[in-house]
């Protein structure tokens, strides 16, 4: 089965989506991640995202910092439990197991990496690689450019490591074949946008023309443009998508959303 092969399909032009990441969650939800309650951090940000009128959630990865499958159970407990009533959709960070992910899966929790709004998708991307560094590999950007060429509606790009390097601690474990992603994404002529977590921090950069978005923690943060691994306890975050579909061509406008407490 290929990694694309289940879309997932809205009947409408005009979508609100958030995209949360890195929620480091624990066997027992007391614990806690450089000082930070991570399970209290991500309740609080489902709770609001619940107040968003979303069509939908897309965890960017590292759902898992001890990696047990308690730790996959007690993130479906916090959902199931919450007043979030959309679909939520996930990708692998370094930190997680596909297998354990698609063990969870079901219901609410869906396991499609292709969405599809009318005239724009999105497409959410296996980079877990054999290092906590991120590597697509070679099968599976084929797949990538096959996707991306079905069909001439704008598309907009998910996965968990930084394709470029953010001049910080985590460079070390960013996107090794970053470059290459990229230039399939850009000389595909149909994307919009590339979106991912992994960094704990807000970040902005550019490829040739296309955009490249980082998305706040759930847990805590990485002090930018630090070569030291430097945490602080910003509270949660996440990011807004709200995409419009019905001109000449697809307009994204994307916020981040800080919840300090």
């Amino acid at each position: 089965m290929g990694w694309f092969n289940e879309p997932y399909r809205f009947n409408t032009s005009s979508l609100r989506i958030a995209h949360i990441t890195d929620c480091h969650l624990f066997t027992d939800k007391a614990d806690e991640y450089f000082g930070v309650n991570t399970a209290a951090h991500f309740e609080q940000a489902l709770a609001h995202m619940a107040t968003q009128a979303l069509d939908g959630v897309i965890f960017g990865g590292d759902l898992t910092q001890d990696h047990s499958f308690e730790s996959y159970l007690l993130f479906s407990e916090l959902i199931h439990k919450s007043a979030l009533t959309c679909p939520v959709f996930w990708l692998p960070g370094n930190h997680d197991e596909v297998a354990m992910l698609s063990r969870i899966s079901g219901g609410q929790i869906n396991s499609a990496k292709h969405i599809v709004a009318n005239e724009t998708e999105l497409l959410l991307i296996n980079s877990k690689g054999p290092t906590p560094a991120g590597w697509v590999s070679g099968a599976h950007l084929d797949e990538i450019a096959d996707c991306l060429v079905q069909s001439s509606n704008d598309k907009l790009i998910f996965c968990h490591h930084n394709p470029l390097p953010i001049n910080g601690y985590l460079d070390k474990h960013m996107l090794e074949n970053g470059p290459q992603l990229l230039n399939v994404l850009v000389n595909s002529g149909n994307v919009s946008g590339l979106f991912h977590g992994h960094v704990h921090n807000e970040y902005e950069q550019s490829y040739r023309d296309l955009k490249v978005y980082a998305t706040p923690a759930s847990s805590v943060q990485f002090k930018k443009y630090s070569a030291q691994w430097l945490q602080q306890n910003c509270g949660p975050a996440y990011r807004m998508f709200y995409i419009d579909a019905q001109k000449a061509r697809t307009s994204v406008k994307t916020e981040v959303v800080w919840l300090n407490g």
